[in-house]
């Protein structure tokens, strides 16, 4: 197997396990959270609570389920594109947008199915919106992005520039002088 062929492998395989960990964890709070609707692991910071969500990240624009189908479906295409081309890339970016698909598929997969997305994780102590394994994944995702942007990214600004040369239809400076002496200029013959 070829070394992209196998890097293209890891980075699929990535995919896959982060929408199955999001997938098993949302299972596991519908069938022991939305009994009981909160488990506090710690009392006013951090609670499991079961929530439906119907609108995008956070509860954003809860009635417009098919916009959002379509704009993770062509997200997720354009970034799964962009993973394929740039695989042999650094593994800090590929890990990011592996990361990204994964997490926006899950979120999408429950949107397909359900209508809504499962959210379950609650952090309390700052008063933060409820999410998910794949919320987390997005936003790692992200968050790794900026890094290698920050980090590791190479723009065109400051790739070396090339020394400029001088076009073949400029005279050499020495043919220039000794043309000026002897008098062969096409203004001297002109003159004539």
């Amino acid at each position: 197997m070829k070394k992209e062929n196998k890097k293209g492998l890891l980075w699929l395989c990535v995919v896959i396990v982060s929408i199955l960990l999001d997938q098993l964890t949302k299972q596991l709070a519908v069938t022991h959270l939305k009994p009981i609707e909160t488990f506090p692991i710690i009392e006013d910071v951090l609670h499991l609570t079961y929530v439906t969500n119907y609108g995008a990240a956070f509860g954003i624009l809860a009635d417009h389920r098919w916009v959002f189908l379509v704009i993770s479906t062509v997200a997720i295409a354009l970034l799964s594109c962009y993973l394929y081309f740039k695989r042999d890339d650094h593994p800090l970016l590929c890990t990011a947008l592996s990361f990204i698909i994964g997490g926006g598929a899950g979120n999408m997969i429950d949107r397909t199915i359900l209508g809504y997305v499962v959210d379950f994780v609650d952090f309390r102590l700052i008063n933060f919106a409820v999410f998910n394994v794949a919320d987390m994944f997005v936003c790692v995702g992200c968050a790794m992005m900026f890094l290698w942007l920050f980090r590791y990214a190479e723009f065109e600004d400051e790739k070396p520039k090339k020394p400029v040369t001088a076009p073949d239809t400029v005279p050499d400076a020495t043919e220039t002088e000794t043309e000026t002496e002897t008098g062969d200029t096409d203004d001297a013959s002109d003159r004539s």
